[in-house]
């Protein structure tokens, strides 16, 4: 088992969450994969993307539904900084975890977070667990308080 999906294991339990991460066999390169590797809906995917604030250098994570892209403008206005892409370097050091397999929880440092409201449309979401090819069950209320994201619309 890979330290990064450890980390998201422990961070769930710290937290009181009840989950057991899944592993898809051909793992998910798009939101899409990984609905149809669990059997949900593309919007219950809770996808966490990285930018880079060209401020402080930090990352700013954005959880968002499956099939919502970030819109780098609003994006911007609710960070309070422009934004630029975050490259793998920074993703790994800041977070722990590689591109593709981000997880909403277990950062290695705490994160600025925003959260995408349609996830709340949703009994159940699931996200990354650390790794390409795992992902957890977690009702989204409970990933918007764990994860510290502030909910607020920064779609396009």
């Amino acid at each position: 088992m890979s330290k990064s999906l450890k980390r998201v294991i422990r961070a769930l339990e710290a937290a009181g969450v009840n989950t057991t991460p899944v592993e898809m066999s051909n793992g998910a390169r798009t939101a899409q994969d990984a609905a149809d590797a669990v059997g949900c809906a593309l919007d219950q995917i809770a996808k966490s993307i990285i930018f880079r604030g060209e401020n402080t250098n930090e990352a700013v994570l954005f959880i968002t539904a499956g099939s919502n892209q970030v819109c780098s403008d609003a994006a911007s206005k609710v960070a309070g900084e422009p934004l630029g892409k975050a490259d793998a370097g920074l993703i790994r050091s800041q977070t722990g975890f590689a591109i593709g397999g981000v997880s909403p929880v277990g950062h290695l440092s705490p994160i600025r977070a925003f959260f995408d409201p349609k996830l709340l449309d949703f009994d159940t979401v699931w996200a990354a667990a650390g790794t390409p090819r795992h992902v957890f069950s977690i009702n989204p209320a409970e990933l918007q308080l764990i994860s510290g994201a502030q909910p607020i619309d920064f779609t396009s």
